[in-house]
């Protein structure tokens, strides 16, 4: 058996540490990369998608709503153009980066909010899907594992990756508990890792209340910006390959 291990990097901006890249680009097989709009500044980003090829990770575009502010985090009713749009212009910006460090952009995955939205949204979907298609339709989507937009982006004829979150709670209909909620983020190492072994092994996890919700994914995410993220992310690789998962990224790195 084999799952991909991704993380959310490249998040830095200016003195504003987010997060240890070189340290987590030896444990995952991933990397969705910041691209400005939510977090990132050109220099960091750089350092990072260099460190991504000296390692050997697979890089992903990390597009999001424009909110710095907000970590990308707030929801945002964005009109369809604008949002095309702005999913090219950050892919495009992070194509250019990767090519001065080498590498190249293989996959794009949303973040936070927008993540969340077009999860459900078909209309803000199709806009980001468009953007995705435009630029290059081999793209691979990263999308939450059993939502609407894993099936509307294979109608449209993007390959798609279903993800899901080593470091947050589920909902009995295996959508996530909102970050305003009590058992949102899991910051328990072991527990963490437990629970993945399940995902991998048996295609399910235990919901917040307490019973196994299925879940079918090709990718486990662990966010780079969570406390204690590096121990959570070795602990869920060390736990899997002791178990015969491997962790291998579902696309090859940029040679």
């Amino acid at each position: 058996m084999t799952i991909d291990l991704n993380s959310d990097l490249g998040e830095s901006f200016g003195a504003w540490r987010m997060g240890d890249d070189e340290a987590m680009l030896a444990i995952v097989s991933s990397a969705n990369v910041a691209c400005g709009f939510h977090a990132g500044d050109p220099t960091g980003i750089l350092r990072t998608l260099k460190a991504a090829k000296a390692k050997g990770v697979t890089v992903g575009a990390h597009i999001a709503y424009p909110d710095l502010g907000g970590f990308g985090r707030r929801a945002m009713d964005v009109a369809s153009e604008d949002l095309t749009a702005d999913a090219i212009y950050q892919i495009g910006a992070l194509q250019g980066l990767a090519a001065a460090a080498g590498t190249s952009v293989r996959y794009v995955k949303p973040h936070g909010a927008l993540y969340n939205t077009i999860a459900q949204d078909q209309r803000q979907a199709k806009a980001v899907i468009a953007a995705i298609r435009q630029v290059d339709p081999e793209f691979v989507l990263m999308a939450l594992a059993g939502s609407p937009l894993i099936g509307w982006a294979r109608a449209a004829g993007l390959k798609v990756v279903a993800e899901a979150f080593a470091d947050r709670g589920y909902m009995p209909d295996g959508s996530l508990v909102s970050r305003r909620l009590p058992g949102a983020v899991l910051h328990d190492p072991e527990a963490v890792a437990a629970r993945m072994l399940r995902l991998a092994t048996e295609g399910s996890v235990i919901a917040v209340d307490g019973n196994p919700v299925a879940i079918e994914a090709d990718s486990i995410c662990v966010h780079g910006d969570s406390p204690g993220a590096v121990a959570m992310a070795r602990e869920i690789r060390t736990v899997l390959e002791s178990s015969g998962v491997a962790i291998r990224s579902f696309l090859p790195p940029a040679t």
